[in-house]
């Protein structure tokens, strides 16, 4: 509690014990104002209460509530006396007029004298010696006087309301944190259960993924489907933004992009049909990096690149990797856009790493870049093994690189070997 004026009398203390059980009655914001009001109100004998309290962003002061005795609701344009109010804001301490139309101390506003005020009482809100709000009442000229003994009361209310409205205002805050972090969490498992479950079996190939979220909800995607009992589509992109609405636009990229490879489409027309889809309903600016893959039989394999990151790709003949072209632009950006297939034969042993930037974006403390290099370099020493030895060597490479720096990006990995 705070410190409490030596002139409080027993009558008083009295009072203002009751008064402050009354306020602090509950934690919820709007219940703690209505308290604080109530009983201010009550104490003074006012005919007319007001609570503002200092907005956290902006510093300024917002009306919280402002009431007649009757209990009717009051028009901020007419709920005080601005000049009262600045005033006790500069000198942090109550201020008591019972003489407000001709008081020297102050100069009288327009509020004052329209609505013949005659007492007029109000104080500062202090918590920690932190100005948190303001406590103002008043009574017409025909309604009688404030005391100094009102004066002194109110001011140890205004003490206890302050931290009255702050413990509620904590409160609220906490619950509401609480209420979006499990809004978050049932978000991001909804979004893993978006990813495929089990990875396709097809003959002649060994595929594995790994996704790993930098925030609560990632970007970044990943999808893998059968198409027939030969085929199946690989598909790694990466939102324009991170957080919920990227989610959100992910999950929507995701289904048309499933839907349109299910109808039969060839991956470039299941693209640019993606694309045009996303131009004519989205209206958020935002959009999707695609890297799109269809293996089949024998090694045949077919490509388009959506304005993303170039998979890399290992040739076992050779024992060298190189990066797939680049091309295209991102589903949602423009029309038109400019796909094309790239067609692929692939040997026994050959090994394609689809991946986002968070692998090669990722930073070691002296903020180098993980960079292409490191990851043609991670293939190639872990080329001669199965996909799932291939993408946690890969991972620990990256993990060791940027050790003791938290990852600012999504990471998404996928590895295709093509075993014959």
């Amino acid at each position: 509690m705070s410190e409490l004026p030596d002139t409080l009398s027993p009558e008083h203390l009295k009072t203002l014990y009751h008064i402050t059980r009354t306020m602090n009655s509950s934690l919820e914001f709007d219940a703690a104002l209505n308290n604080v009001i109530n009983a201010v109100m009550q104490a003074t004998r006012a005919e007319r209460g007001v609570l503002m309290g200092v907005d956290e962003v902006t510093g300024e002061l917002r009306l919280l509530v402002a009431r007649g005795v009757a209990g009717e609701q009051l028009a901020q344009e007419e709920a005080y006396s601005t000049t009262i109010v600045n005033e006790v804001i500069a000198s942090r301490q109550p201020l008591l007029t019972n003489n407000a139309m001709f008081d020297t101390r102050i100069n009288p506003g327009q509020s004052i004298i329209m609505r013949g005020l005659r007492a007029i009482l109000c104080a500062p809100m202090l918590v920690q010696d932190r100005l948190v709000g303001v406590v103002y009442v008043d009574t017409s000229m025909r309604t009688g006087s404030f005391t100094e003994n009102d004066r002194d009361l109110l001011n140890a209310v205004a003490g206890q309301a302050g931290i009255a409205l702050e413990n509620a205002r904590l409160y609220s805050v906490a619950v509401e944190k609480g209420r979006l972090e499990q809004e978050l969490k049932l978000a991001r498992e909804i979004q893993q259960g978006l990813l495929p479950r089990r990875m396709p079996q097809a003959r002649g190939y060994q595929v594995c993924a790994a996704w790993r979220s930098a925030r609560e909800m990632a970007g970044d995607f990943y999808d893998t489907f059968m198409l027939d009992e030969n085929a199946f589509g690989v598909v790694v992109a990466d939102v324009s933004d991170k957080g919920a609405a990227s989610a959100m636009f992910m999950a929507v990229a995701r289904s048309m992009i499933r839907s349109y490879a299910f109808a039969g489409f060839p991956p470039r027309e299941t693209l640019g049909h993606t694309n045009d889809l996303i131009l004519d309903d989205a209206e958020s600016g935002m959009f999707v990096t695609v890297f799109y893959s269809v293996f089949g039989d024998g090694g045949r394999s077919v490509h388009i690149n959506a304005g993303h990151n170039p998979p890399a790709l290992y040739r076992a003949a050779a024992r060298q990797v190189s990066f797939m072209p680049r091309g295209g632009r991102a589903i949602g950006w423009f029309p038109d856009n400019p796909l094309r297939d790239v067609e692929l034969q692939l040997e026994p042993g050959d090994v394609m790493v689809l991946y986002t930037d968070g692998l090669t974006d990722a930073e070691n403390p002296a903020g180098e870049n993980f960079g292409e290099a490191r990851l043609a370099a991670a293939l190639l020493e872990a080329a001669g093994h199965s996909a799932d030895d291939i993408l946690n060597h890969i991972v620990n490479r990256v993990e060791a690189f940027g050790e003791g720096v938290a990852p600012f990006d999504d990471l998404t990995l996928v590895v295709v070997k093509y075993t014959g």
